[in-house]
């Protein structure tokens, strides 16, 4: 039985999702956690998209192969009661056929959170957004956006990986304040690489201030070369808030299609 799991988790205090030796991850939080409800040896977990340490996550969704079916609503209690308090298991629902959560997924969609006024700052908020000094330009920052949206090389944005793709499709870049005042960007794609997010919000930072013109936005994405002019903005202000997947009957393509053009390695957070 394939198990699909919705859980959120504060980053802060995580060396990122994946299980690494030695440090505290939220894969291996989860998989101590169900390996210890369900009184099993190890646990393997797969997940929609591979977050960096700091970045946090409302809406993540991982599967599980289990050899009997728990009881799902006691799981996610058990889970809940087991699991420190930084990580929360939402739902557990039976899979669908050919259901992935890598693989099968349409899109993610991330929203980078920024204070830039005095009212917008928040202690309470201080670990999920980023205070920034100086006043920014949303209406430069969404011009900007526009001209970054699509299919493309992103390896300007990305940190590079030896055989691994960088052509992303980026369907939705776009920056408006909350009721609070805070500047929260929206970024969604079909997938992302290593530091793309944060690099892409570092770009539109610099025209928001003013200190670089809206077309820089397009400039920096032509070169397809890491630029040091292009800073990585702190992970705290991340947030992986849904993933998007096909009806049940075409998850089974979207797994195929996907799994033809990148490798395993190649979807991250």
């Amino acid at each position: 039985m394939r198990l699909r799991l919705d859980l959120s988790y504060d980053g802060t205090a995580f060396h990122g999702w994946a299980a690494q030796p030695g440090l505290r991850t939220v894969q291996g939080e989860l998989s101590a956690a169900l390996a210890t409800v369900l009184r099993v040896p190890t646990v393997d977990v797969v997940c929609a998209g591979r977050t960096d340490a700091g970045v946090h996550a409302r809406g993540q969704v991982v599967h599980v192969d289990l050899d009997e079916v728990p009881e799902l609503e006691p799981l996610v209690r058990r889970l809940n009661g087991v699991l420190p308090l930084d990580v929360r298991v939402r739902s557990a629902t039976e899979a669908p056929p050919y259901f992935d959560a890598r693989f099968g997924a349409l899109w993610r969609r991330y929203a980078y959170r920024i204070a830039d006024r005095a009212a917008a700052l928040d202690p309470l908020t201080r670990s999920h957004v980023l205070a920034w000094p100086r006043p920014l330009d949303e209406r430069a920052m969404n011009a900007a956006s526009v001209l970054l949206v699509g299919r493309h090389d992103f390896a300007s944005f990305c940190k590079p990986r030896e055989g691994a793709t960088t052509i992303r499709t980026l369907e939705e870049l776009s920056w408006e304040r909350d009721a609070a005042g805070v500047l929260v960007g929206t970024v969604r794609a079909d997938a992302f690489c290593h530091s793309m997010v944060r690099s892409l919000v570092g770009c539109l930072i610099a025209v928001g201030e003013g200190r670089k013109p809206v077309d820089w936005a397009d400039e920096i994405l032509r070169a397809a070369v890491r630029s040091s002019s292009v800073p990585v903005v702190h992970a705290h202000g991340l947030t992986l808030e849904d993933v998007g997947y096909p009806a049940d009957d075409e998850l089974e393509a979207r797994t195929a299609q996907t799994m033809a053009r990148r490798r395993p390695e190649e979807i991250t957070g």
